[in-house]
């Protein structure tokens, strides 16, 4: 239901595409986590609540405490690594709950896993800005229409003062950008 000007409604399928775009991300990532802290199955239950909704299961609790599972398990992590991949596994599982209020805070539902995923790249190169391009570069390559529709009902992603937050509204930019 919408809930006010300005505001809109997304579907249980848009939904769906926006997890699922979520959860590659996180995929790609996950296994920087478990070799960082192994036997904590945090980020990989989020993953796993995220798929059953990807899969057509209704959007139930589950999603919603695993994805605080995976937070908390990013506040634990030892490395930014460990923290960034935590916590793209528990923006996976909470983009089943993504908020159809035409804020811009909501567009880290959609982008920060990607955006994590940019980041991981740049910690492993040293700091190159090119790696965090080239898994960017990828993330928007993968995006659907149906993501970039989703995507573009929202104002862009505040650029923020933090590299994580920059990447995400690279992204954001690249994904509003007709190519």
């Amino acid at each position: 239901m919408a809930t006010g000007p300005g505001d809109f409604e997304l579907t249980a399928d848009e939904l769906r595409t926006v997890a699922r775009y979520a959860a590659q991300s996180a995929q790609e990532v996950l296994p920087l986590f478990e070799a960082a802290v192994p036997g904590d199955l945090r980020p990989r239950a989020a993953i796993d609540a995220a798929r059953e909704f990807i899969g057509g299961t209704r959007r139930t609790r589950l999603q919603r405490a695993t994805s605080l599972d995976a937070h908390r398990a990013a506040k634990e992590a030892p490395t930014e690594t460990a923290r960034l991949a935590a916590r793209a596994a528990g923006d996976a599982a909470a983009a089943a709950y993504l908020h159809p209020i035409a804020r811009a805070t909501q567009v880290g539902h959609i982008l920060r896993a990607a955006a994590c995923a940019a980041r991981i790249a740049e910690l492993d190169a040293d700091g190159d800005p090119a790696a965090g391009a080239e898994v960017l570069e990828r993330a928007r390559e993968r995006a659907t229409p149906a993501l970039i529709d989703v995507l573009t009902r929202y104002p862009p992603a505040p650029a923020g003062g933090n590299r994580l937050a920059q990447l995400m509204a690279a992204l954001d930019t690249a994904l509003r950008t007709p190519r």
